[in-house]
């Protein structure tokens, strides 16, 4: 089998996983003491760093941050205190006259006293349409809009959205990144999904809408496109650029970069077979910095700027190593500022120099801990797979790895479907705490991740259990080939979409797997569709509705991928979690997923989090979350 890695890289990583004397192996508890880095911004000094780190307090129940200042130059850092102007204020047109402030503005009646003002002690919803909860959050009726005003405060505050029944920035997670300032000062760009109810849940089609600042008239710069446009930003010298997908309803559409060139829009990777993840300009304005991910790593990417005609540069990749190159800061003439992540370490601010690739660390937050544990090696191994391709798959072995000793292995099966597994560190699925915890873990990039080519990333679409199934198979069955892998000790994991691989791959492994974990996983397909929220999702992914008998690629998904007709071949240990706040996949799917587990006397649990949403983010239960993750492992594995 073959490295993903030219030789050099792979070496750097293995021999530095290896220096050393340590005292312990990483556990949950060290992994929740963990500084959490992001960056905030670059000085309008250009040489000054600044950044937050968020860190669990455990007592409180919740985080505590604090602000510092990096000196570029010589590495010094600071405490960086809220008073201090080093940093524009946020939100500021470039000719510092206006300012823009987002809230929400109630434009619904929703609440039951809405309705009957008199009955104040009433908790009712009244809904007329599908627009009634999103993520983790019911629908109040308010909607966040954007307001500019004057900053010698010679204006009231106007809403640039005039009262409209929209989100900008677009909830629930919507930011900054949804609106921008032009780069005279004259308009601000934002996005947003200006459609409601049912049209609202099925479509993915936002669009960039530019508000004069003069005039008070919208205009849509999109609108020819039907599916995402979304983080607009403008070069020093006013092209505005931004991220689009095509196909409506499709959310995990390939994420093209384009600009407004010579009064249109120019799609700038077009003929590069990669998905966009996030976008910086050039200080000059000639170029675009880009992360992407590509072959199980993410990675800087740049691309040139026409200057006459409609033909961009060439996409030319910047960084290569086990790395994920995330969170773009800034570039400053020669480096990007960036994060970086691995399987190993939690994310840290680097200078990226842009002519060699080099990294040059700037942030030091969690050196001194990672000092003090053994590492774990981190190896890409290259799986045939039953089609004639090759599917790269990582695999993480246990801090002081012995090739004679036999190890129980855990199949990792990712989210999304289409999310990138790549060299990301998670607070919670975290392959360094399962490696040290005595485990191997096999992590295949199997069809439907990004960083492979378009089709590979497309393919799993309404083919849920099919051909990305098979590859998960062919990962593990190629793993248990080698003499330190007990076969007789398997595990399988995942949450979300993974969630629902563990559950499917629980009605065919034919005897693989001694135990599965099941996170917030999709059991049966047909309630799936009756009670999550964004149908875009559904439509495109599971092929429509399940009363539609004329749809051949939802019928087959109904009948033949929900892990719920294939419950009467479940034989295995299963132990099911589920946050109560996650309305992506309702709590009704672990529910029935567990009786159907206890009906049949197989071994299962039910671990349930009332105030956690798709993500366990509260410090307490996600060292709960932790525990019995492996106490589940050390009884059934």
């Amino acid at each position: 089998m073959k490295s993903s890695l030219p030789g050099k890289f792979t070496c750097l990583i293995l021999s530095f996983c290896f220096t050393g004397a340590f005292a312990q192996t990483m556990t949950p508890e060290l992994l929740w003491q963990l500084g959490r880095v992001s960056a905030v911004g670059m000085g309008t000094d250009n040489k000054t760093l600044v950044y937050k780190v968020s860190t669990p307090d455990m007592e409180a129940n919740a985080f505590t941050s604090a602000m510092f200042a990096l000196d570029m130059a010589s590495g010094t850092v600071r405490p960086y205190g809220k008073e201090e102007k080093l940093i524009a204020e946020e939100g500021i047109s470039p000719d510092g006259k206006w300012k823009i402030t987002t809230r929400d503005v109630k434009l619904m009646s929703v609440s039951g006293t809405d309705h009957y003002p008199e009955l104040d002690k009433s908790n009712a919803m009244v809904f007329n349409s599908l627009q009634h909860r999103h993520w983790d959050q019911w629908e109040d009726g308010a909607y966040s809009h954007i307001f500019i005003e004057a900053v010698d405060g010679s204006t009231k505050a106007v809403d640039i959205m005039q009262g409209e029944p929209y989100d900008s920035p677009i909830k629930p997670f919507g930011g900054s990144e949804d609106y921008t300032w032009s780069a005279d000062g004259s308009k601000v760009i934002y996005t947003a999904k200006k459609l409601q109810g049912t049209a609202y849940m099925v479509s993915t089609n936002t669009d960039l809408y530019s508000y004069d600042v003069a005039s008070g008239k919208t205009e849509n710069l999109t609108k020819a496109n039907a599916g995402y446009d979304k983080n607009p930003a403008f070069s020093p010298k006013g092209t505005l650029a931004w991220l689009s997908m095509a196909t409506d309803g499709n959310e995990a559409d390939k994420n093209d970069l384009k600009i407004m060139h010579n009064g249109k829009a120019l799609n700038l990777t077009a003929s590069w077979d990669g998905t966009v993840d996030e976008f910086i300009w050039s200080a000059d304005g000639s170029t675009i910095y880009f992360t992407a991910p590509t072959k199980g790593t993410a990675q800087l990417f740049s691309i040139s700027i026409p200057k006459k005609d409609n033909t961009p540069g060439p996409v030319t990749q910047v960084t290569e190593g086990q790395w994920d190159v995330t969170g773009l800061v800034k570039h400053t003439g020669k480096e990007v500022i960036a994060g970086r992540t691995d399987m190993n370490h939690a994310k840290e601010l680097y200078a990226i120099a842009l002519k060699s690739g080099k990294m040059r660390q700037l942030t030091h937050v969690n050196d001194a801990l990672y000092n003090t544990i053994k590492l774990s090696k981190v190896e890409a191994k290259w799986v045939p797979t039953t089609d004639g391709k090759e599917m790269l798959t990582w695999v993480i072995y246990p801090p002081d790895f012995n090739p004679t000793k036999k190890y129980p292995t855990l199949l990792y099966t990712q989210g999304g479907p289409q999310s990138a597994l790549s060299q990301f560190y998670s607070f919670r699925w975290n392959f360094q705490v399962m490696a040290a915890q005595g485990y191997i873990v096999v992590a295949p990039n199997r069809r439907g991740m990004p960083g492979h080519g378009v089709e590979w990333n497309a393919q799993i679409s309404k083919d849920w259990g099919g051909q990305n199934m098979r590859d998960y198979l062919s990962a593990i069955d190629a793993l248990t080939k080698e003499p330190f892998v007990d076969k007789d000790r398997l595990g399988c994991v995942g949450a979300s979409y993974g969630g629902f691989s563990a559950f499917y791959l629980a009605g065919i492994h034919e005897g693989r797997f001694k135990t599965f974990i099941a996170h917030d996983g999709i059991f049966n397909l047909k309630s799936m569709y009756g009670t999550t929220e964004e149908l875009f999702f559904a439509n495109w992914d599971m092929g429509g509705p399940y009363w539609d008998k004329n749809n051949k690629a939802a019928q087959r998904t109904y009948t033949e991928f929900s892990p719920s007709e294939r419950v009467g071949e479940w034989d295995t240990p299963i132990l099911i979690i589920q946050g109560g706040k996650d309305y992506r996949v309702p709590d009704g799917q672990a529910f029935e997923a567990f009786t159907a587990a206890q009906v049949r006397g197989i071994k299962s649990r039910l671990l349930y989090f009332p105030e956690e949403n798709h993500w366990i983010l509260k410090p307490q239960n996600g060292l709960l979350w932790q525990r019995e993750f492996f106490k589940w492992l050390d009884e059934t594995l």
